[in-house]
């Protein structure tokens, strides 16, 4: 078996757990290889572990789906979500790994595609959590004209909109007071941030619809957020968003659930 470690940044405190995480795979059986400068390596992964929080997961994702690699996070940082185990946990975790004591979640991406007014198409990188479209400024509001399926849904003002997938949907959309959806619900939930509007709700819609987003604010500033990644967008551009068709192979161990984990974790 081999595993990939994917670490964005080694702290200094985190070295140590590191060290004995390696050497614990090692003496296990398991290969380990570092990803390095965002890249996988050639060889043939079974596991990318991601050694973080549920940022760095994010990140991990991104490149686990290209390969359909599952994922298991090792939170070292704080919330951690998302992730599978604690780094108190790691000797139980690698031994349900080698004995086979886990399950896959095929978990959805958002495909997000930019149609520029001069013609110009540009594919942008898929979303585990969510993409958002927000102002950069803190004056202007932002205007948005949204379609679902080529049918006009409403004209959004405010400071953005996000559209979160099921396992978006307990992070900044929950903050923005849109629901939770269970990861295999097979939803988008379109989210609306600020609304300069009594009558602007969220809104649940088939993970199988077509969302097209219009800014239409002249006076804005335009950022488009994919997850942590964020671009510039200009007025006049068109996102449209639609399920990904690769997906995210996330690994949950047999005693975890998922409102386990909403109660653990986000106090529900």
């Amino acid at each position: 078996m081999t595993i990939a470690l994917f670490i964005r940044t080694i702290e200094r405190d985190i070295r140590s757990d590191l060290g004995r995480l390696e050497a614990l795979l090692t003496t296990r059986g398991v290969s380990v290889v570092r990803i390095a400068d965002g890249r996988l390596p050639e060889v043939q992964v079974d596991f990318i572990l991601s050694i973080g929080g549920d940022g760095t997961l994010l990140s991990a994702a991104r490149l686990a789906s290209v390969r359909h690699i599952p994922v298991v996070g090792v939170n070292f940082g704080h919330l951690g979500f998302l992730t599978t185990a604690g780094k108190e946990d790691v000797e139980s975790l690698v031994a349900d790994l080698l004995a086979g004591r886990y399950a896959i979640e095929e978990r959805t991406m958002i495909q997000t595609t930019c149609d520029r007014m001069q013609s110009c198409r540009e594919q942008m990188p898929h979303a585990l959590n969510e993409v958002t479209l927000h102002r950069r400024d803190s004056v202007s509001l932002l205007r948005t004209e949204l379609y679902v399926n080529g049918q006009f849904v409403s004209f959004y003002a405010g400071d953005g909109v996000i559209i979160a997938t099921p396992t978006g949907s307990t992070a900044y959309s929950l903050s923005c007071g849109g629901p939770i959806l269970t990861p295999d619900s097979g939803c988008f939930v379109i989210t609306p941030v600020a609304a300069h509007s009594l009558s602007l709700r969220p809104v649940i819609v088939p993970d199988n619809a077509v969302i097209t987003l219009r800014p239409r604010s002249q006076s804005a500033s335009v950022v488009l957020a994919i997850d942590s990644t964020t671009f510039e967008i200009m007025d006049g551009d068109e996102l449209v968003l639609r399920r990904a068709e690769t997906t995210l192979p996330l690994v949950r161990l047999n005693n975890q659930h998922f409102f386990s984990a909403l109660h653990e974790k986000l106090a529900l």
